[in-house]
């Protein structure tokens, strides 16, 4: 049985993996989770945790969330944090800005998880068509949803019902055909 490591930056994203694997992952693959206190334990702590690491068949996936920082340089600080620990099958995915860029590139699915409902319709406005652009999306969902959004909750009730093929978050799109990719190789 292969096992895929995803090494998280905060819970809420554990709760939206959790609502997301089932449909993306084959019975024969179990996902587990390393779940850290936000982005500087995540780098603290990564090297060791990974290098540690002893189940045999097992592949990795690194998400944490770009924040303000340059992503490219997030990513690439990661990179040399794996790389340290001596692995080298390791997916390294920044959601840009935030996890919540993944839910305002689906504005169905906020509705359908927290019971609202009048958001889809807002998908096409200018400010959700790319929402991985936006400077503070957690901020942004908390106001869309009229305070109904809190962070781990709201993963929780929303992810399931994420659309695998159609999200407006590019960050989200690379992060599932990432994760299938590992699925299938």
């Amino acid at each position: 049985m292969k096992t895929i490591v995803f090494f998280l930056e905060e819970p809420s994203a554990k709760e939206m993996l959790e609502g997301l694997l089932p449909r993306l992952l084959s019975g024969d693959i179990r996902p587990r989770y390393i779940v850290f206190r936000g982005k500087q334990d995540l780098e603290k702590n990564l090297t060791r945790k990974m290098s540690g690491w002893r189940l045999p068949d097992s592949a990795f996936v690194v998400i944490r969330d770009q924040d303000s920082g340059d992503c490219h340089a997030v990513k690439a600080n990661l990179a040399d944090l794996c790389y340290k620990s001596g692995r080298d099958n390791v997916l390294i995915r920044i959601a840009c800005r935030e996890l919540e860029s993944f839910y305002l590139g689906d504005l169905a699915a906020v509705e359908r998880g927290l019971g609202l409902s009048s958001l889809s319709a807002k998908q096409n406005n200018r400010k959700f068509r790319s929402p991985d652009n936006l400077g503070n999306p957690s901020q942004e969902l908390v106001r869309l949803t009229r305070n109904v959004y809190q962070k781990v909750a709201g993963s929780r009730a929303i992810s399931p019902y994420l659309n695998l093929e159609d999200n407006r978050s590019h960050s989200f799109n690379v992060l599932v055909s990432g994760i299938r990719q590992l699925a299938e190789g």
